[in-house]
């Protein structure tokens, strides 16, 4: 509990601590930057079957991310085994001598595993995939995921547990009526993916800077975060612990309109000066701090006549979710499996809908084709299938 662990420090060691572990990430990550890596990597290889995913180059990024993580970096634990997968399905179908179409899938079924290994959730993984990487449905590509998911989801759960990640949930849709507020919130959970995905780029903009090479970048994020880290603990880690309790209802409103300024603020201090690990779990807990909010002034208006402020927490991740990843298939089963709570079902599919809609609206690139058209590459998704297109020109 990464969390527990910085409220025990002293507010001096939690701003070095954080900057302790970036330097050491942007020494492991400075041994891996020729090497592609990411989500983005992960989408070329499988869509292209072009971009090699170096298993060497994964495993340090893996302890870079490690030591990110665990010394209180604002990182999602998801991107290190999502890479992992992916590179592991690369090097098999190389050892198997597959051809590029197996060896694609493969990759495609290691990256859904890696996933589902993350977060406990075999459909999303799936979808996952499909929604995000490949963008379209084929046979080639499912049968293998289904099959490499179950595998890595009973893995997981023989290590950690049965039980949903954010624990079982029951929030229920008081009346239809309702629905309506859950449209809205798709709605402000798009403004605040934009605003977040623009304070990622601005953050990268300014932190990566040629004149500050790594590790000293690394290190910058952290001591950044860390000074973010002790005025508010809960910033630190992935986001995991703070997301729980608010499902919950044990925060104040005040503490979660902190959160809500603050955790974009240190996600983007460790994200943007290089330290290797994902923005999915802190997405997750932005979002859920919109949500809160949002149920909070519903019932303040509306009175006994609205859910639980925690649905309105549950659906708000999930939207948010599908906001920066343009993904509301894989977003609505993911907060599901995440509280097995199929009862806020239709607000789910609705919301999530809306922010997709709306976010597309306000930019065409999701969080990750940002990243590949920042090398060059776009990403098209037509009736006919994924189409890519070079900003050099059409392929």
């Amino acid at each position: 509990d990464v969390v527990t662990a910085m409220r025990r420090l002293p507010p001096w060691a939690r701003v070095l601590t954080p900057a302790a572990g970036g330097l050491l990430a942007g020494l492991l990550g400075r041994r891996s930057a020729r090497s592609s890596g990411g989500v983005g990597a992960v989408m070329e290889a499988v869509v292209l079957g072009r971009a090699h995913l170096s298993m060497r180059a994964t495993l340090l990024k893996s302890l870079a991310s490690f030591a990110a993580i665990a010394s209180g970096g604002s990182l999602g634990r998801e991107g290190p085994l999502i890479q992992f997968g992916g590179a592991a399905g690369q090097l098999l179908g190389g050892r198997l001598s597959l051809s590029q179409e197996h060896a694609r899938a493969l990759i495609a079924a290691g990256t859904a595993a890696g996933f589902a290994a993350a977060y406990n959730t075999p459909f999303a993984a799936v979808l996952f995939v499909l929604e995000v990487v490949t963008g379209i449905v084929v046979l080639e590509t499912i049968v293998p995921t289904l099959i490499s998911t179950a595998l890595a989801t009973a893995l997981t759960r023989a290590v950690v547990g049965q039980g949903p990640v954010y624990g079982a949930r029951a929030f229920a849709l008081h009346s239809p009526g309702e629905l309506g507020g859950y449209a809205l919130l798709g709605v402000l959970s798009a403004l605040a993916a934009h605003g977040f995905m623009r304070v990622l780029a601005l953050g990268e903009a300014w932190l990566r800077d040629p004149r500050l090479p790594q590790p000293w970048r690394a290190a910058l994020g952290g001591l950044l975060a860390g000074g973010l880290v002790a005025a508010l603990p809960e910033v630190a880690g992935n986001g995991y612990e703070p997301l729980n309790q608010i499902l919950d209802g044990r925060h104040t409103i005040g503490f979660v309109v902190a959160l809500l300024l603050v955790k974009p603020l240190a996600t983007t201090a460790s994200v943007s000066s290089g330290s290797p690990g994902g923005v999915f779990t802190p997405t997750l807990l932005i979002g859920c701090c919109v949500g809160f909010l949002y149920g909070e002034g519903l019932a303040r208006i509306f009175g006994a006549g609205v859910g639980p402020t925690g649905g309105y927490a549950l659906v708000g991740l999930s939207a948010m979710l599908a906001a920066t990843t343009h993904a509301p298939l894989l977003a609505a089963v993911m907060a599901f499996e995440l509280s097995g709570d199929y009862t806020i079902v239709l607000p789910l599919v609705l919301a999530t809908a809306v922010a997709t809609a709306v976010s597309q609206a306000l930019g065409r690139d999701s969080i990750y084709t940002a990243e590949l058209r920042q090398r060059g590459v776009g990403w098209e998704l037509t009736l006919e299938g994924r189409r890519v297109v070079e900003e050099r020109g059409a392929l």
